[in-house]
């Protein structure tokens, strides 16, 4: 039996990974250089495209590579399907929805050194998207963050006008809507004007 194709193998690991897989990561366990591994994911996803009715599509989320159920059939799934993100990670994701674009920095000022872990894993598993900005990261949400939380809109800013609205329905502020997700980790969270934010957002432009 000859060996398979590269674009093969690639499928076979990050089926098998059920997680999100950065260009870094494939390039160490199969030994080539990224720049190959990038072109083997290329091939797969156009491989995936071209296949009639297929369920899966191959994303590329902030520069880590995931299979995922196409968006127009993410309805059809049972509630018990959805992939759970832990309790621990909630009040960093709702921080970055309400606050959004987000310096990295800021989410610290927030909650502290664990600030880092929970972005490192919500980016992991394709619910942020971080984007270098300087000495910090920018961080906004994901199509796959909007879809998890029930969210109808798709765009960053309209997910953070979305949030707002639904903690504003509850008289809630942005830390205290997170410390409420994670009740049982007793969270300290710290709330901050949003000048500093928009400001970020002035620099970017639409």
């Amino acid at each position: 039996m000859s060996d398979p194709q590269l674009a093969t193998v690639l499928e076979a690991i990050l089926f098998g990974a059920g997680r999100s897989m950065s260009l870094e990561e494939l390039s160490q366990i199969l030994g080539e250089p990224k720049g190959v591994i990038h072109v083997g994911l290329s091939n797969l996803r156009k491989d995936f495209e071209q296949r009639d009715g297929g369920a899966l599509q191959l994303t590329d989320v902030s520069g880590r590579w995931i299979f995922e159920v196409k968006p127009e059939l993410s309805s059809f799934l049972p509630e018990t399907f959805r992939a759970d993100i832990p309790q621990r990670l909630l009040p960093a994701a709702a921080l970055i929805a309400y606050h959004q674009p987000m310096q990295q920095s800021q989410l610290k000022d927030m909650l502290g050194q664990k600030a880092y872990d929970h972005v490192r894993d919500l980016a992991s598993m394709g619910l942020i998207d971080r984007r270098r900005e300087g000495l910090t990261r920018r961080l906004t949400t994901t199509r796959r963050f909007a879809e998890y939380f029930g969210c109808p809109e798709v765009e960053f800013r309209k997910v953070r006008l979305w949030f707002r609205s639904e903690a504003e329905k509850m008289g809630l502020t942005s830390a205290q809507l997170a410390a409420s997700l994670a009740p049982d980790e007793q969270m300290t969270i710290s709330e901050f004007s949003d000048d500093s934010v928009q400001g970020v957002e002035a620099g970017m432009g639409d």
